[in-house]
């Protein structure tokens, strides 16, 4: 007989949530953990990444807090979580967020990269469940809009990565600044790198869970080592795979070679995002709703999106630069196999790469025998599954002769103030702003001068084509009682909808 939610200990009011979702038996961190958690034990839980950390922390918060009743006060939240990046965040955050609605209980996510305006409302008003990032958290404290001496319950996610971050000493400041007599769960793949004086420190007498070892894969993953002849070759293949109708990630080493690749695949009628640290947190969100809603199939990234970026069904990863090291390997690889499922991923190999991958998978602790390929190959066919239907980038439509007149401003791309077509007449003075401006500016045309427009100036009178100005498109304590476990090729997880984490 399966075991359930309910068998465990999580209420009726969680369970329906739960049940809602789909979500109706444990996976073994969960079970695991769960009865000590919900106890109010203090817990430290070790696993793989999408293994199921998430809603292990996230239902015993809920319940807890839930059970015990009463609301927050202003800017002082019962419950922190701590996360390394801002898309886990937000992804732990629409997890635990309905979690928390069970009992009326409202959460917020506080990170860097946005206006800090929100947050502080947010705060304001009382926020229950508080999931932040290090920097911008104490940020808060130390403006007075965020105090920590009502928390109950402190969670950390991905310590080793924290760690990794070098946000270790922010962390023990945060984690200082709460109740030594609050409950504490510590979830992390590793203990180096001083995540193990974390857990002695602020951990009291800590029951510990593991779901296999630390540098474990997904048995229902599939690895594959392709060695590719040059660049052309390489791009040929790196083509072909992306062009299957599944989702899948193609992670590469630099943020320029993320975008580049990016804009490549789509003009070639595959629809594709990018995803790395240049982007600001609206385009973050953008691009990554439009893949976890599969209005693009293709993700590019860096490794921002090797942790934390959790999205069913990803049946393939690609690493189109192989990483630097084996940790690196391991996380991007879990993007895919996930919550019980299967998947495959590439590592492509030019010459010159070959030794130093050779070393990189067996530091991995992944077998693969290396394959010759290109983009023809029954082994690159194979991958690729069903080829979705070319797509061709939609035109960019011209806008009929009219004349121009008055005062026009435009601030899109190729807008310019009265400017229009090449032999209309203009009057007035225009202003634009994007990436060029001018006569052929609406043709999609950049960087270019419309007739009687000047680079950066503006010019009058009846006969020019409006005042023109050209601009970029930039601005823009120990363990006492360990309790381990193997899942085998058992992996929970996620799904990611609209920067939302669904983790089991």
């Amino acid at each position: 007989m399966p075991i359930h939610f309910a068998d465990l200990g999580v209420p009726t009011q969680l369970t329906t949530v739960l049940e809602r979702e789909g979500k109706l038996t444990p996976f073994p961190i969960q079970e695991d953990t769960l009865p000590d958690t919900l106890a109010g034990r203090d817990v430290l839980g070790r696993g793989k990444t999408g293994s199921g950390k998430t809603l292990a922390f996230s239902l015993p918060v809920a319940a807890r807090l839930g059970a015990k009743g009463g609301k927050a006060r202003p800017g002082r939240p019962r419950a922190l979580i701590l996360a390394p990046t801002r898309e886990l965040a937000t992804q732990i955050d629409a997890v635990i967020a309905p979690l928390a609605a069970a009992y009326g209980m409202s959460t917020t996510t506080i990170f860097g990269g946005v206006n800090q305006r929100r947050q502080e409302n947010a705060m304001a008003r009382g926020a229950d469940i508080v999931v932040a990032c290090p920097g911008r958290l104490e940020d808060l404290m130390k403006q007075r809009i965020v105090s920590l001496d009502a928390v109950e319950i402190t969670v950390l996610d991905e310590a080793d990565h924290m760690a990794d971050l070098g946000f270790l000493p922010g962390v023990t400041r945060i984690m200082a600044a709460t109740p030594q007599r609050g409950q504490r769960l510590l979830f992390s793949a590793t203990l180096d790198n001083g995540v193990d004086k974390l857990v002695k420190r602020f951990l009291d007498n800590p029951i510990t869970h593991s779901v296999d070892s630390a540098d474990s894969h997904v048995d229902a993953m599939t690895h594959h080592v392709f060695h590719v002849n040059g660049a052309d070759g390489k791009r040929d293949v790196v083509r072909a795979l992306a062009s299957g109708t599944g989702r899948r990630i193609l992670f590469m080493r630099t943020k320029h070679q993320a975008k580049k690749l990016a804009k490549q695949l789509t003009a070639d009628g595959i629809p594709a995002v990018d995803l790395h640290g240049n982007l600001a947190q609206g385009a973050r969100d953008r691009n990554l709703a439009a893949f976890a809603e599969g209005r693009a199939k293709v993700l590019v990234a860096t490794d921002v999106a090797a942790r934390g970026v959790h999205v069913d069904g990803i049946e393939l990863v690609i690493h189109v630069d192989p990483p630097m090291e084996h940790k690196a390997y391991l996380h991007r690889s879990g993007r895919t196999a996930r919550a019980g499922t299967s998947g495959d991923v590439v590592t492509l190999v030019l010459p010159e790469q070959r030794r130093d991958t050779q070393q990189l998978l067996r530091k991995a602790n992944i077998k693969a025998e290396p394959q010759a390929v290109n983009a023809t190959s029954p082994q690159v066919v194979t991958l690729i599954g069903e080829v979705a239907p070319y797509v061709k980038p939609a035109p960019i439509t011209e806008q009929p002769q009219r004349q121009g007149g008055g005062r026009g401003r435009g601030r899109s791309q190729g807008a310019g103030g009265g400017a229009r077509r090449d032999g209309q007449q203009g009057s007035g003075r225009g202003r634009g702003r994007g990436q060029s401006a001018g006569a052929d500016a609406r043709r999609g045309h950049t960087g270019e001068t419309g007739h009687g427009g000047r680079q950066g100036g503006r010019q009058d009178g009846a006969s020019s084509q409006g005042g023109q100005r050209r601009q970029g498109s930039g601005q823009g304590r120990a363990s006492q009682t360990t309790r381990s476990r193997h899942s085998g090729g058992h992996s929970s997880a996620a799904a990611f909808s609209a920067g939302g984490r669904r983790s089991r």
